[in-house]
Protein backbone atom coordinates (compact mmCIF):
# COMPACT_ATOMS: atom_id res chain seq x y z
CA UNK A 1 0.00 0.00 0.00
CA UNK A 2 1.53 3.48 -1.00
CA UNK A 3 1.76 6.03 1.64
CA UNK A 4 -0.80 8.98 1.73
CA UNK A 5 0.42 12.04 0.29
CA UNK A 6 2.34 14.33 2.36
CA UNK A 7 2.58 18.22 2.03
CA UNK A 8 5.67 20.20 2.45
CA UNK A 9 5.41 24.23 2.85
CA UNK A 10 8.11 26.53 2.78
CA UNK A 11 8.27 29.61 3.18
CA UNK A 12 10.46 32.08 0.88
CA UNK A 13 12.59 34.93 2.35
CA UNK A 14 14.88 33.42 4.98
CA UNK A 15 13.97 30.18 3.94
CA UNK A 16 14.72 29.12 0.08
CA UNK A 17 16.23 32.32 -0.59
CA UNK A 18 18.36 35.24 1.26
CA UNK A 19 16.91 38.74 0.02
CA UNK A 20 17.69 40.33 2.85
CA UNK A 21 20.24 43.07 0.89
CA UNK A 22 16.90 44.04 -1.22
CA UNK A 23 14.86 44.39 1.39
CA UNK A 24 16.73 46.34 3.68
CA UNK A 25 17.61 48.65 1.22
CA UNK A 26 14.32 48.90 0.37
CA UNK A 27 13.35 49.51 3.39
CA UNK A 28 15.71 52.11 3.62
CA UNK A 29 14.79 53.99 1.07
CA UNK A 30 10.92 54.16 1.79
CA UNK A 31 11.51 55.79 4.92
CA UNK A 32 13.73 58.32 4.10
CA UNK A 33 11.35 59.25 1.20
CA UNK A 34 9.10 59.76 3.95
CA UNK A 35 11.53 61.79 5.67
CA UNK A 36 11.64 59.15 8.82
CA UNK A 37 14.83 57.75 10.10
CA UNK A 38 15.44 54.01 8.52
CA UNK A 39 14.17 51.06 11.15
CA UNK A 40 17.51 49.51 12.32
CA UNK A 41 18.68 46.53 10.81
CA UNK A 42 17.26 43.72 13.41
CA UNK A 43 13.78 45.62 13.46
CA UNK A 44 13.00 45.42 10.12
CA UNK A 45 14.46 41.39 9.72
CA UNK A 46 12.04 40.98 12.28
CA UNK A 47 8.76 41.74 10.39
CA UNK A 48 10.00 39.73 7.22
CA UNK A 49 7.45 37.17 6.70
CA UNK A 50 4.21 39.52 7.56
CA UNK A 51 2.37 41.18 4.97
CA UNK A 52 4.04 45.03 4.24
CA UNK A 53 0.83 46.34 5.45
CA UNK A 54 0.71 44.87 8.68
CA UNK A 55 4.87 44.68 9.12
CA UNK A 56 4.83 48.85 8.20
CA UNK A 57 3.25 50.19 11.43
CA UNK A 58 4.66 47.42 13.32
CA UNK A 59 8.13 49.00 12.43
CA UNK A 60 6.51 52.90 12.59
CA UNK A 61 3.82 52.66 15.12
CA UNK A 62 3.75 56.52 15.37
CA UNK A 63 2.79 57.50 11.66
CA UNK A 64 -0.42 57.66 10.53
CA UNK A 65 -2.33 55.43 8.46
CA UNK A 66 -1.95 57.04 4.88
CA UNK A 67 1.85 57.29 5.16
CA UNK A 68 1.79 53.83 6.33
CA UNK A 69 0.39 53.29 2.67
CA UNK A 70 3.09 55.44 1.15
CA UNK A 71 5.74 53.79 2.56
CA UNK A 72 4.21 50.11 1.56
CA UNK A 73 4.16 51.72 -1.93
CA UNK A 74 7.69 53.00 -1.71
CA UNK A 75 8.75 50.22 -0.28
CA UNK A 76 7.09 48.11 -3.19
CA UNK A 77 9.13 50.24 -6.04
CA UNK A 78 12.26 50.17 -4.96
CA UNK A 79 12.33 46.50 -4.12
CA UNK A 80 11.06 45.82 -7.80
CA UNK A 81 14.07 47.97 -9.03
CA UNK A 82 16.52 46.92 -6.85
CA UNK A 83 15.28 43.00 -8.45
CA UNK A 84 15.08 44.49 -12.19
CA UNK A 85 18.75 46.04 -11.84
CA UNK A 86 20.78 43.12 -10.63
CA UNK A 87 18.26 40.54 -11.56
CA UNK A 88 16.79 37.99 -9.29
CA UNK A 89 19.88 35.33 -8.75
CA UNK A 90 21.65 38.12 -7.44
CA UNK A 91 19.04 40.12 -5.81
CA UNK A 92 18.11 36.94 -3.91
CA UNK A 93 20.22 34.06 -4.07
CA UNK A 94 18.80 30.65 -3.02
CA UNK A 95 20.70 29.06 0.21
CA UNK A 96 23.61 25.95 -0.27
CA UNK A 97 22.06 23.50 -1.71
CA UNK A 98 18.24 24.53 -1.46
CA UNK A 99 17.71 23.57 -4.79
CA UNK A 100 18.90 20.25 -4.90
CA UNK A 101 16.94 19.11 -1.95
CA UNK A 102 14.28 20.70 -3.43
CA UNK A 103 14.91 18.68 -6.37
CA UNK A 104 14.82 15.56 -4.23
CA UNK A 105 11.93 16.35 -1.67
CA UNK A 106 9.98 16.80 -4.90
CA UNK A 107 11.45 13.49 -6.62
CA UNK A 108 10.10 11.10 -3.95
CA UNK A 109 6.86 9.51 -4.20
CA UNK A 110 3.84 10.83 -2.57
CA UNK A 111 5.73 14.41 -1.99
CA UNK A 112 3.62 17.45 -2.68
CA UNK A 113 5.31 20.89 -2.18
CA UNK A 114 3.89 24.39 -1.96
CA UNK A 115 4.67 27.65 -0.32
CA UNK A 116 3.19 30.25 1.87
CA UNK A 117 4.73 33.63 1.96
CA UNK A 118 4.27 37.22 2.72
CA UNK A 119 5.36 38.16 -0.96
CA UNK A 120 2.53 39.05 -3.67
CA UNK A 121 1.76 36.99 -6.25
CA UNK A 122 3.84 38.96 -8.34
CA UNK A 123 6.59 39.18 -6.35
CA UNK A 124 6.62 35.21 -6.16
CA UNK A 125 6.10 34.81 -9.61
CA UNK A 126 9.00 36.96 -10.44
CA UNK A 127 11.40 34.96 -8.07
CA UNK A 128 10.10 31.57 -9.47
CA UNK A 129 10.44 32.16 -13.18
CA UNK A 130 14.02 33.42 -12.17
CA UNK A 131 15.25 30.67 -10.42
CA UNK A 132 13.19 28.42 -12.52
CA UNK A 133 11.37 26.64 -9.65
CA UNK A 134 7.70 27.01 -10.55
CA UNK A 135 7.31 23.67 -11.51
CA UNK A 136 8.27 22.33 -8.09
CA UNK A 137 5.60 23.63 -6.34
CA UNK A 138 1.64 22.73 -6.41
CA UNK A 139 0.32 25.33 -4.44
CA UNK A 140 1.44 29.21 -4.13
CA UNK A 141 -0.38 30.96 -1.02
CA UNK A 142 0.25 34.78 -1.15
CA UNK A 143 -0.31 37.76 0.50
CA UNK A 144 -3.10 39.03 -1.95
CA UNK A 145 -5.34 36.58 -1.20
CA UNK A 146 -4.97 35.80 2.68
CA UNK A 147 -4.47 37.84 6.12
CA UNK A 148 -1.15 38.15 7.18
CA UNK A 149 0.82 35.25 8.99
CA UNK A 150 0.52 33.74 11.83
CA UNK A 151 -2.72 33.74 10.46
CA UNK A 152 -3.23 30.07 9.20
CA UNK A 153 -5.38 31.33 6.27
CA UNK A 154 -3.06 30.37 3.64
CA UNK A 155 -2.02 26.46 5.03
CA UNK A 156 -5.32 25.94 5.14
CA UNK A 157 -5.96 26.76 1.61
CA UNK A 158 -2.72 24.87 1.05
CA UNK A 159 -4.63 22.05 2.40
CA UNK A 160 -7.73 22.62 1.02
CA UNK A 161 -6.33 23.06 -2.18
CA UNK A 162 -4.50 19.42 -2.93
CA UNK A 163 -6.40 17.77 -0.38
CA UNK A 164 -3.57 16.72 2.17
CA UNK A 165 -4.95 16.11 5.67
CA UNK A 166 -3.20 18.50 8.26
CA UNK A 167 -1.22 15.73 10.11
CA UNK A 168 0.09 14.74 6.66
CA UNK A 169 1.49 18.15 6.39
CA UNK A 170 4.89 20.20 7.31
CA UNK A 171 5.69 23.80 7.54
CA UNK A 172 9.17 24.98 6.65
CA UNK A 173 10.43 28.77 8.13
CA UNK A 174 12.83 30.78 9.59
CA UNK A 175 10.13 32.91 11.94
CA UNK A 176 8.31 32.83 14.33
CA UNK A 177 5.45 33.88 12.23
CA UNK A 178 5.79 30.65 10.31
CA UNK A 179 5.84 28.48 13.58
CA UNK A 180 2.99 30.38 15.40
CA UNK A 181 0.92 29.73 11.68
CA UNK A 182 1.53 26.17 11.58
CA UNK A 183 0.71 25.72 14.69
CA UNK A 184 -2.75 27.40 13.99
CA UNK A 185 -3.61 25.62 11.25
CA UNK A 186 -3.03 22.28 13.09
CA UNK A 187 0.66 20.99 11.35
CA UNK A 188 3.83 20.39 12.06
CA UNK A 189 6.42 23.16 11.87
CA UNK A 190 10.26 22.65 11.31
CA UNK A 191 12.48 25.65 11.74
CA UNK A 192 15.82 26.70 10.21
CA UNK A 193 18.73 28.05 11.46
CA UNK A 194 20.11 29.98 8.95
CA UNK A 195 17.24 32.85 8.09
CA UNK A 196 16.32 36.11 9.44
CA UNK A 197 14.66 35.00 12.98
CA UNK A 198 16.84 33.44 16.14
CA UNK A 199 17.12 29.68 16.31
CA UNK A 200 15.76 30.46 20.05
CA UNK A 201 12.56 32.49 18.50
CA UNK A 202 11.49 29.81 17.08
CA UNK A 203 9.69 27.83 20.12
CA UNK A 204 7.10 26.04 18.35
CA UNK A 205 9.15 24.31 16.31
CA UNK A 206 9.32 20.59 16.28
CA UNK A 207 12.35 20.41 14.90
CA UNK A 208 15.68 23.01 13.85
CA UNK A 209 16.91 22.63 10.69
CA UNK A 210 21.13 23.74 10.79
CA UNK A 211 21.71 23.40 6.84
CA UNK A 212 19.14 22.69 4.00
CA UNK A 213 20.54 19.19 3.95
CA UNK A 214 18.98 18.22 7.36
CA UNK A 215 15.30 18.95 5.94
CA UNK A 216 14.71 15.44 4.19
CA UNK A 217 15.53 13.31 7.54
CA UNK A 218 13.95 16.19 9.28
CA UNK A 219 10.68 15.64 7.61
CA UNK A 220 10.92 12.00 7.47
CA UNK A 221 10.89 12.24 11.54
CA UNK A 222 7.68 14.05 11.59
CA UNK A 223 5.99 11.20 9.97
CA UNK A 224 7.67 8.70 12.02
Amino acid sequence: MSRPERLIMFDVDGTLVDSQGDILAAMTHAFERADHAPPLREAVLGIVGLSLDVAIPRLAPHLTDEMHGCIVGWYKEAYMGLRAQSGVVQSSPLYPHALDTLRALHAAEGNLLGVATGKSARGLDKLLDGHDLRSYFVTRQVADHHPSKPHPSMLLAALAETGVASENAVMIGDTSFDMEMARAAGIAGIGVAWGYHRPEALGTACAIARDFRDLPGLIDKVWG
